[in-house]
């Protein structure tokens, strides 16, 4: 290597390196900036008496949506039969100012829409529900703790209490890989 091919490669470790992992506001050529982090697949940890899963989320479609799968086993429990959970959520822009929305399916015949936020630091990613009178309400925050870790919440708030949001879930997932 030439010495200033080596001086390149010493000045990209030194100030590129670190510039790609900060949270990154979306921008007219990146509107996914801050949320490239959550690509790849993950696998939940946890009390195996709990039960097992695992997700991915993959930017899909040329980069205009992101999309989740997850699948869950859930063993028998309080005279509750062992059960599976499979769910499909698509976030996608909601206007131009890069605001996010979500539509969630699963087998249990549940869709949910949800708003989405990500926190200013990049480290904290919100999914809400709107308030509706009738029904409950429906908040999953997934907070990165590192780059290859993540935890996750899932609260719900009874009907006519749209802000009393209780745990309902919660777990801790790893990177099992990147995005591909």
């Amino acid at each position: 290597m030439t010495s200033s091919r080596a001086a390149l490669a010493l000045l990209a470790a030194l100030f590129l390196v670190p510039l790609h992992s900060a949270v990154a506001e979306p921008t007219a050529t990146d509107p996914w900036a801050g949320w490239r982090f959550l690509a790849g697949d993950w696998v939940g940890e946890g009390a195996k008496d709990q039960g097992t899963g695992a997700f991915s989320f993959r930017f899909e479609l040329d980069d205009r949506v992101l999309v989740r799968r997850n699948h869950a086993d859930l063993p028998a429990a309080n005279g509750r039969p062992a059960a599976k959970h499979d769910d499909l959520m698509v976030v996608h822009p909601a206007d131009a100012a890069g605001k996010k929305e979500a539509v969630y399916f699963d087998n249990e015949g549940h869709v949910l829409h949800y708003a989405a936020e990500l926190s200013g630091d990049g480290k904290v990613l919100t999914f809400v529900t709107a308030p509706a009178a009738a029904a409950p309400r429906f908040r999953l925050t997934y907070t990165r703790v590192a780059d290859d870790a993540l935890d996750i919440r899932f609260e719900i708030a009874p009907p006519g209490s749209p802000e009393k949001f209780a745990p309902y879930l919660s777990g801790h997932a790893r990177r099992a890989s990147a995005a591909r």
